[in-house]
């Protein structure tokens, strides 16, 4: 009985036709790769086909619709905008060159040297005297038929024995107190024009007085004078602040990050027009601070500098001939007036009999504020102005009487002046 069950074998594989159907289970294979081989020659061909009349097509469309020249267009408009970007730029300049507004200054600003005579207390408890230099600057602001006149700040010349000004060409001339007021640490001097080089005249300039007003912060602000006494120095910053108010000092200042430095004292404080906006002062400076200095608004001291120059210039009288009030007083500082509600000024404590005060009706409590005009606050300023006038010579003092409610009324008193005993 014949098997009916064929099985594959690996071997049959090399036997050629006498393996018995094998050769027959082999046609099937190859006929059907045959086909697989013309379904694939025939997708190629129709991808082909297709790709060549899709690009025909759209080549076709291109040209009678335009297409392809707009899509180079706006690649090549998209590159541009890309490449044409610019960043928005101001064509002004900012510029920090001060060097016009300080050549066009300089020749109004002036150093001025006090040379003074100082009590010193030895080792041993003795007391001698010393003469002593300190420097600082000024600010020359009028003239009148005689004289060329310079404001400054008061404890620039306070004590002095004698002035020098020197000009922006290094000629020196002594000069003279024309006037101070110690309350906002302002004074004139006066320098005799017969005493000027005509050179030096012809080179000098009366500064231009700004607006101190309408100042605004953060506006540039040019500081000269002569800083630690090494002659006339430029130094620049901005407003910092307007109307600042200081303890232990009279008035509101201008605060600046200028550097104001010792022998500054009396310079000036420049605008962005080359115009006068502060007198400076190192006195109010605090070491201990940096980028803080402070100047004397021009437009409030302008009539305090308007009436000192206008004074009668005096020169100091010998100490044997000098005048006295017949009084014994002590400071009322702007920290005791304050506090007690009294007015800054000498506080009069004691009236020598027989004296001119006595004469002229001071009293013990009363207050002295002013002398012929300059405002004083403490008895340093005060034997300050005495030391001008001598024994015999009558002035003008402004008092302040106390009243029962705590207040006090302002009277002028006219004195005349007792010799020293």
């Amino acid at each position: 009985m014949d098997n009916q069950y064929n099985f594959y074998r690996p071997e049959d594989r090399s036997m050629g036709s006498a393996g018995g159907d094998a050769p027959n289970q082999q046609k099937p294979k190859n006929k059907g790769f045959r086909k697989f081989m013309v379904v694939l020659s025939l997708a190629v061909m129709f991808g082909l086909v297709g790709g060549v009349t899709f690009q025909a097509t759209s080549y076709v469309t291109a040209r009678i619709l335009g297409t392809e020249r707009n899509e180079k267009t706006d690649s090549t408009e998209g590159t541009k905008k890309v490449s044409n970007a610019q960043l928005t730029t101001a064509k002004s300049t900012i510029t920090s060159d001060v060097s016009e507004i300080v050549d066009n200054t300089i020749p109004s600003i002036v150093s001025i040297t006090n040379m003074s005579i100082q009590q010193v207390q030895s080792f041993f408890g003795g007391i001698s005297q010393q003469e002593s230099e300190s420097v600082g600057s000024g600010i020359i602001i009028s003239q009148n038929d005689s004289e060329l006149l310079i404001v400054t700040n008061n404890h620039v010349v306070e004590g002095n024995k004698t002035l020098t000004v020197t000009f922006h060409d290094e000629q020196s001339v002594e000069a003279q107190v024309k006037g101070t007021d110690s309350t906002r640490d302002l004074a004139v001097v006066a320098v005799p024009l017969k005493d000027i080089p005509e050179e030096t005249m012809e080179n000098i300039k009366v500064a231009t007085l700004g607006d101190s007003d309408s100042l605004k912060v953060g506006e540039p602000a040019i500081a000269i004078g002569n800083a630690l006494g090494y002659g006339q120095s430029v130094t620049s910053g901005i407003i910092s602040a307007t109307a600042r108010s200081i303890d232990g000092f009279d008035g509101v200042y201008i605060q600046t990050d200028a550097a104001i430095n010792p022998g500054n004292s009396g310079g000036a404080l420049l605008n962005a027009s080359g115009e006068v906006i502060g007198i400076n002062s190192a006195k109010i400076n605090n070491s201990a601070v940096e980028g803080m200095g402070f100047a004397i608004p021009i437009s409030d001291a302008g009539e305090i500098i308007q009436a000192l120059m206008n004074r009668e210039t005096r020169s100091r009288v010998a100490e044997d001939e000098r005048g006295i009030l017949g009084i014994r007083g002590y400071d009322v500082t702007s920290e005791s007036a304050k506090m007690y509600n009294m007015p800054i000024g000498v506080y009069i404590s004691e009236v020598t009999e027989g004296s001119g005060a006595e004469d002229a009706g001071l009293t013990k409590g009363m207050i002295i504020t002013k002398f012929e005009g300059s405002s004083i606050n403490g008895m340093d300023a005060l034997q300050e102005q005495l030391s001008y006038y001598k024994a015999g010579e009558t002035v003008t003092l402004t008092v302040e009487i106390p009243e029962k409610n705590g207040e006090y009324s302002e009277e002028k008193v006219e004195i005349k002046l007792s010799r020293k005993s």
